[in-house]
């Protein structure tokens, strides 16, 4: 059978509702047909799909910004691939495109649900990355929602993640005094430092509040990019300077948490220090995705920005990928390549 003529498409469901950290059994690899196309439609084999942590919070059947995912369906997601067929005027057969439809093989999509991936520009994996959501996350996560500035002292926690090693080196372009990255593995701190980050912890070594004051030195941190909560939120309270920024964009460590998780136990701190702590879903940063794309194709050609993927081969490793992320087993973007 041709690629463009597939009919049934293999496809990652949600067997059962996880209660705490995810196991395989809450999934399922099923097959269902492809319904015909239908006139704006394209059928577009996958090539990527990504695994974030905010499908962690999807799993749950809690009211929230984002629909849970339905028990016995097919999961969504992030995803890159291939049109092999096409009755949209908007795209046509061989093109790349980036779509919502991931965790299946073969997904039929909307045209207008479908953005070109420019591969002249950078690899399709990337479009998925550094050039995607992740990318517009970082970028006005850190520039618009902290409101950085040249000068400012900056604070990335899970800075070795997609999001996070961006957010340092962005701050290192746009001129920041120091860039500090905590990360959970000694190669992960490596890593940060390759990146140009001037300092980076492994939170495992010790309190983060400790290693921070420790990285930041008397002149403190004006600006923390939050991707984890909990200690690392409290330990940035702390070591703010007064007018101090923070963008809260995820909470990782409190994912899994089957009990409410006690810290910032300092919050007070947000008063006398007058901080602005701000959360932000980069569903309502699209406005600067224009902004964006110009200025980090321009970084990643010459090279100011860098990234990594970690990179799981096959659909029915989807899972594992996905659990391994919240255990902190990527660096940089995680991707499952199908």
């Amino acid at each position: 059978m041709s690629t463009a003529l597939a009919t049934t498409t293999r496809e990652i469901r949600l067997a059962s509702r996880p209660v705490g950290r995810p196991t395989n059994g809450n999934f399922e690899l099923a097959e269902s047909p492809l319904p015909a196309l239908e006139d704006g439609q394209i059928l577009v084999h996958n090539l990527f799909m990504s695994v974030d942590p905010y499908m962690r919070g999807r799993m749950n059947d809690v009211k929230s910004y984002s629909a849970p995912f339905a028990v016995g369906k097919a999961l969504d997601g992030g995803a890159v691939g291939e049109v092999v067929a096409s009755r949209s005027s908007a795209h046509k057969e061989g093109d790349v495109v980036v779509h919502s439809l991931g965790w299946r093989e073969y997904a039929v999509v909307d045209g207008s649900a479908a953005t070109p991936a420019r591969t002249d520009l950078a690899p399709a994996s990337a479009f998925l990355g550094a050039l995607g959501m992740t990318g517009l996350t970082a970028y006005t996560g850190l520039l618009k929602v902290a409101e950085f500035k040249p000068g400012d002292a900056v604070f990335v926690s899970g800075a070795a993640g997609a999001v996070g090693s961006l957010v340092g080196q962005i701050a290192k372009a746009m001129g920041a005094s120091r860039v500090i990255g905590s990360a959970g593995s000694p190669a992960k701190v490596a890593r940060l430092l390759e990146l140009g980050f001037d300092a980076a912890f492994d939170y495992h070594d010790g309190p983060v509040v400790e290693q921070l004051e420790k990285a930041a030195g008397p002149a403190g941190i004006d600006v923390y990019f939050d991707n984890v909560g909990g200690e690392h939120l409290e330990a940035a309270l702390a070591v703010l300077n007064v007018g101090g920024r923070v963008a809260m964009c995820g909470a990782i460590a409190q994912y899994n948490s089957t009990e409410p998780t006690p810290a910032p136990n300092n919050l007070m701190q947000a008063i006398g220090k007058q901080l602005t702590l701000r959360g932000f879903l980069v569903g309502g940063q699209r406005q600067h995705a224009a902004e964006f794309a110009e200025k980090m194709a321009g970084w990643l050609a010459d090279g100011t920005v860098r990234y990594d993927e970690t990179i799981v081969e096959g659909l029915e490793n989807a899972p594992q990928a996905f659990m391994d992320l919240l255990d902190g087993a990527n660096t940089g973007k995680m991707l499952v390549r199908l």
